[in-house]
């Protein structure tokens, strides 16, 4: 052989793993994870030394999720005394509007729905539990289902007034709730239809929304402290507001042309938002201000987010479209391979073949094969 001709068949060869690839896949392997740029939810793929590797933003989406809800998990006890109950933890002025009447339902459905939804749903994205535990997955999407539904209704009955109840935050929560039924609607379509891709990017979409209030999170309060620093914004709230949090006294001596002790009706002030300021109100009102903006901001950021993720993923979407193709064939569906809510079929797309069709296992083929709840 031409000693060129070697030279290059050498430097075609595929080099060995490097030690972090060969430590990683030591991680992600158990559990199911054949690809590290599928480990666990990775949004953005990577190149380090040469190879595909998982992102750091696979940590925020599943890693940050549960850190998420079981930070917050003290909060399903909603009224206690204790420092990490929701009364001790809610932002400045949120127990006000709380502590009684429908808003206190409301919000006891809203931790009770979202809290352990959060804490379920990672487990239902780790191949080796679709696989080794297809019951408990199964199950387990329906509890989600329900638990997320539970969690919409409740924040839909406090987002008149949480954080200000500003037309924008109603809006804001009105159309996340409407992302995320409508998304697990199509999810459960499709995989009662067996179609396998169509669920799983359906359930992602679905979960990516509900992971909207942690980027939020993040947001707000960066707002709230920029705009601290500006030191120009005020929010309007009432006396019997700042009453309730500092006490009616000191809400006299804070403002007495507004709120005198012994004032009648419920008067509307102008409070200083800051997060420096003397005074839980003024906290609340930065708080408050920035809600609405970043609640939107990131619907707008997990939107574009999920669809990158699902654009740079094609090989799994094509892999599971055969594999619903298979199983649509075998249970006698018309169309198989697009018996669900696909393009080819509900759009303008070109007629959707199988290119190759792959052997399944026992196992595989009775559980989902993809990201999501089971059929």
């Amino acid at each position: 052989m031409d000693p060129q001709s070697e030279f290059a068949l050498k430097d075609q060869r595929p080099k060995p793993p490097n030690k972090f690839v060969v430590f990683m896949r030591k991680i992600y392997r158990p559990l199911g994870f054949q690809k590290g740029y599928n480990f666990p939810l990775c949004e953005f793929p990577k190149q380090i030394n040469g190879l595909l590797t998982n992102n750091i933003l696979v940590i925020i989406f599943a890693g940050a999720m549960m850190g998420f809800t079981l930070a917050r998990m003290s909060y399903l006890n909603i009224g206690g005394s204790a420092p990490s109950s929701f009364r001790k933890g809610a932002a400045p002025g949120e127990w006000y509007h709380y502590h009684t009447g429908a808003k206190r339902i409301g919000i006891t459905l809203h931790l009770a729905g979202c809290l352990p939804a959060g804490f379920l749903m990672v487990w239902q994205f780790v191949p080796i539990i679709r696989h080794k535990f297809l019951l408990f997955h199964r199950i387990n999407g329906y509890v989600i289902i329900v638990l997320v539904f539970i969690c919409l209704a409740g924040a839909l009955m406090i987002a008149r007034t949480s954080f200000g109840g500003s037309l924008d935050v109603q809006t804001g929560v009105g159309v996340l709730a409407i992302l995320v039924t409508g998304a697990i609607a199509m999810a459960y379509y499709n995989i009662k239809r067996l179609q396998i891709d169509q669920h799983r990017a359906w359930m992602l979409r679905a979960m990516f929304y509900l992971g909207t209030i942690i980027t939020e999170r993040i947001i707000q309060i960066s707002s709230a402290t920029i705009i601290s620093s500006i030191g120009s914004y005020y929010q309007i709230q009432t006396c019997n507001e700042v009453a309730f949090q500092v006490g009616a006294r000191a809400a006299a001596a804070m403002y007495p042309k507004d709120c005198p002790f012994g004032y009648t009706g419920n008067p509307h002030i102008l409070v200083h938002a800051s997060m420096t300021d003397v005074g839980p109100q003024s906290v609340g009102a930065a708080l408050g201000l920035s809600f609405g903006m970043a609640l939107w901001l990131a619907v707008f950021l997990h939107l574009i987010g999920v669809e990158i993720y699902l654009n740079l993923t094609p090989v799994e979407g094509e892999r599971l479209r055969t594999v619903s193709y298979e199983r649509q064939l075998e249970a006698g569906f018309k169309n198989p391979g697009s018996a669900g809510l696909t393009s080819d079929r509900w759009g303008d797309a070109p007629e959707w073949r199988p290119k190759r069709s792959e052997s399944l296992s026992s196992t595989e083929a009775k559980v989902d094969g993809g990201d999501g709840t089971a059929r």
